[in-house]
């Protein structure tokens, strides 16, 4: 079952005007959800996002949080499976095809979900191979716009190669993967990228974060220069999907020691602990 325009309804009777500006334009913002045994992942920032990025946009936001929560519990009891990506976007919705907004015109949402697939275990044990690219997106990264075309392209280069990712430059310094954030370590430090307009202000960036400073590990958000990226002891990749993954091959030459360092286990135990004792424990509690 998906969720279309406030109903629920079997995918293949879900159908979407030609003209909506999503199709036309890739007008519109989406997000993506992680659920771990039916407990939605930090769900108010990633609503808070999907605030900002149709603020950002001038879309209007159809639904209160609490509607939001509501259609997103509902559409995840009708899933079999416990672990779900619930994934959602709202278009600008449907009008003649003009640049210019449309007045009067409601947004399209449509949400659906699918089992969430994390790295095997294998890949979280033995590393991952990343390649690098300029990043020649527009200068917007920090909205979550379903026109993803640079992105896509981005993505093709490394599946060209046989890798999971590409990591990319703007200027000689990092800015994010194209569908993950990226964290190096250097001498001990956890660097990564501040927030700005050039990356996605990611959930699992900031869950890794809070980690870091928390276990008194240090960490420093401010530029990075592509030196210090391929110089780096350790690089990790971040999303709702990946959750933290080494890179221990980036363009072919080995990151590090070649094998997942000890920060990237130190912060992967931590996120582990965190959804069995932030999610999966808060079902059980509400179960008894």
């Amino acid at each position: 079952m998906v969720f279309l325009n406030g109903r629920f309804l079997p995918i293949e009777e879900a159908n979407i005007p030609v003209l909506d500006r999503g199709f036309i334009f890739g007008d519109g913002v989406y997000e993506l959800v992680p659920v771990y045994s039916r407990v939605p992942f930090r769900v108010d920032e990633h609503l808070g996002r999907l605030e900002r990025s149709l603020a950002e946009v001038r879309i209007r936001n159809p639904y209160s949080r609490a509607q939001w929560r509501e259609i997103i519990d509902s559409l995840i009891a009708q899933q079999p499976f416990e672990d779900q990506g619930v994934y959602f976007q709202v278009t600008r919705g449907v009008a003649k095809r003009d640049h210019a907004f449309p007045a009067g015109v409601e947004p399209t949402v449509f949400l659906m979900s699918n089992p969430l697939v994390n790295p095997p275990r294998e890949l979280v044990e033995n590393g991952a191979a990343a390649v690098t690219a300029i990043d020649n997106r527009w200068l917007r990264c920090d909205i979550k716009s379903i026109s993803l075309l640079g992105n896509c392209l981005m993505r093709q280069i490394s599946a060209d190669s046989g890798a999971v990712e590409t990591i990319m430059f703007r200027d000689g310094k990092l800015t994010e993967a194209s569908a993950s954030n990226v964290f190096i370590v250097s001498q001990g430090t956890i660097i990564g990228p501040q927030k700005s307009n050039l990356i996605l202000p990611g959930i699992t960036y900031d869950v890794v974060v809070e980690i870091a400073r928390a276990q008194r590990t240090p960490l420093e958000l401010r530029e990075v220069t592509e030196a210090e990226v391929r110089s780096a002891d350790e690089v990790w990749i971040t999303s709702s999907s990946k959750e933290v993954l080494a890179i221990v091959m980036l363009d072919g030459k080995q990151v590090g020691s070649g094998k997942p360092g000890p920060l990237f286990r130190r912060i992967y135990q931590g996120y582990q602990e965190f959804k069995q004792t932030v999610m999966r424990q808060r079902k059980q509690t509400v179960a008894a």
